[in-house]
């Protein structure tokens, strides 16, 4: 990723950048849906050169929509990564239409393939692996096929609060990656608390899971939001973090900022050459503006001057 062009923060004025965290949100991604990307006016003037900008599908969003948002985030120079959730695509030729008409419109070559937070399928798919299973990636020649991980388990594949289908899938994506040209990784949901994301991560490298693991991280945003969303995408054990903090009434009313998951990832990843995270993956809950300024100011390159 070519970051030579751009400026890093001025330390001298805004304190010193922790090396660690400089080092691990390079390459860092970010996700957006059709209505929070129409609320940035050029992501030119927030992201980086080359960052991936994910578009998340929620049910109810008409195809259209995040062709167009694809397009017009794919013209301003960044590589668009769309979701495809199975449990609201109808059918094989319904697939293939939207796979069609993300490469004609907006160019597009790659795909978080994901089952989707729909309780009843629309149609014939129920998971990613079915997605997987089409064959219409390959044909259209994707090169980077991105599926969904859980730190903390998932309840709505695994009810019984055990990892038993989450980690059944996770073999299941890996034996799929030895028989594909496509380059893939895990995208995972976000978490707030680090140990038990690498106990996670390690898990993985142990079970001879070697898919790379883009980590979720919730960006800056305020307490009460994160609860909301964190109950609301079934986060685990890591709530607790936030639940601490909403007990101390000198942080209740501060913004949270994923400064120390990140560290502690950071620091982690710098002693441990071989880890297997390696890239974030934000979620930017408290806005994108608030996002892409908070990892410019950790570290993150910031995007081109305008009169570059």
């Amino acid at each position: 990723m070519a970051l030579l062009n751009f400026k890093k923060r001025d330390a001298v004025e805004n304190g010193p950048v922790n090396p660690t965290v400089e080092a691990f949100l390079q390459g860092y991604s970010i996700e957006v849906m059709p209505r929070t990307a129409e609320k940035v006016e050029d992501f030119r003037a927030l992201l980086p050169e080359d960052t991936r900008v994910y578009i998340a599908h929620i049910e109810g969003t008409p195809i259209e929509d995040m062709v167009k948002t694809a397009k017009r985030i794919a013209a301003e120079g960044y590589p668009v990564m769309p979701h495809f959730p199975a449990r609201i695509i109808k059918d094989a030729a319904t697939l293939e239409n939207w796979i069609s008409m993300y490469q004609g419109e907006a160019g597009v070559d790659q795909a978080l393939l994901l089952a989707g937070g729909v309780n009843n399928p629309h149609g014939d798919f129920d998971s990613s692996m079915q997605l997987l299973e089409t064959g219409l990636f390959d044909k259209a020649g994707f090169k980077r096929l991105h599926v969904a991980g859980h730190p903390e388990g998932n309840k709505d594949i695994d009810p019984d609060g055990s990892t038993k289908n989450v980690d059944d899938a996770l073999r299941w994506k890996q034996k799929f990656s030895e028989t594909t040209d496509a380059d893939m990784a895990l995208a995972t949901q976000f978490a707030f608390d680090a140990k038990p994301i690498i106990a996670w991560a390690d898990s993985l490298k142990e079970a001879g899971i070697d898919l790379p693991i883009h980590i979720g991280i919730a960006g800056p945003a305020k307490l009460q939001t994160l609860i909301k969303f964190a109950i609301a995408c079934g986060v685990g054990p890591s709530l607790k973090v936030l639940q601490k903090r909403a007990m101390d009434v000198s942080k209740l009313l501060l913004p949270y900022e994923p400064t120390d998951v990140l560290t502690e990832l950071a620091n982690h990843n710098a002693a441990n050459p071989d880890f297997n995270i390696t890239n974030v993956h934000f979620f930017p809950l408290g806005g994108i503006k608030t996002n892409a300024n908070w990892a410019i100011n950790n570290g993150g390159a910031s995007a081109k001057p305008a009169n570059s």
